[in-house]
């Protein structure tokens, strides 16, 4: 069983910055990926930023420079660091989990473990 609480969500100028944390609860001896997303009103769910049990991360080309993924594995906690956002940031970000396999892709549906999601709006 995996949970995962967001947090760190709220109302921003363009040109500012948020700090999302996951905090996740997990069994210790599976490797997992973690990873944030986001969903807009009337889009669909899209991936931000990933990063591996070993620490390897990657990110959506529309955010890559201006947000860090990371995580404290002493403190089970996941972190997005978003810097310099825009308006068409605002959307509910979604931390994730995905058990690692050996045909792991990366794709949403690879994440089976979803949190309840936490809003950010970026106002012009």
């Amino acid at each position: 069983q995996v949970q995962l609480v967001e947090s760190g969500g709220g109302s921003v100028q363009a040109g500012g910055s948020l700090r999302l944390s996951c905090v996740w609860s997990r069994d210790p001896y599976t490797m997992y990926y973690m990873g944030w997303f986001r969903q807009a009103p009337g889009q669909e769910r899209e991936g931000v930023a990933d990063i591996s049990s070993d620490g390897r991360t990657s990110y959506a080309r529309s955010v890559k420079g201006r947000f860090t993924i990371s995580k404290d594995n002493a403190k089970n906690t996941l972190y997005l660091q978003m810097n310099n956002l825009k308006p068409e940031d605002t959307a509910i970000y979604y931390c994730a989990a995905g058990v690692a396999t050996p045909n792991w892709r990366g794709s949403i549906g690879d994440f089976g473990y979803w949190g309840q999601g936490t809003q950010v709006t970026v106002s012009s």
